[in-house]
């Protein structure tokens, strides 16, 4: 029996890290700055890191579409996505 190994490449490493320093970073203003519960646009009270899971989630959806439904380039949904996860995290 032999083992497979996930073949972590470039992106991919990039990728994790960057959503592990986000949660730390996420983690550090919250014990800096501890956030209460507020509305935006949302239809729900959230707090920062609510908006966040839901910023990565709707990104991930996103991606995935613009994967789906066009042959265009990956990097307009990444735009895409970052404009929205800013929208999320300040009016959301």
């Amino acid at each position: 029996m032999t083992l497979e190994w996930m073949a972590w490449t470039v992106p991919t490493a990039v990728f994790f890290i960057t959503i592990a320093l986000m949660l730390f970073g996420m983690t550090l203003w919250q014990v800096v700055s501890p956030c209460i519960k507020r509305r935006g646009f949302l239809p729900i009270a959230t707090t920062r890191g609510d908006r966040l899971f839901i910023g990565l989630l709707s990104s991930a959806y996103i991606h995935l579409a613009w994967l789906g439904l066009t042959s265009l380039t990956l990097w307009i949904a990444l735009g895409l996505s970052l404009a929205w996860m800013v929208v999320v995290m300040r009016w959301g």
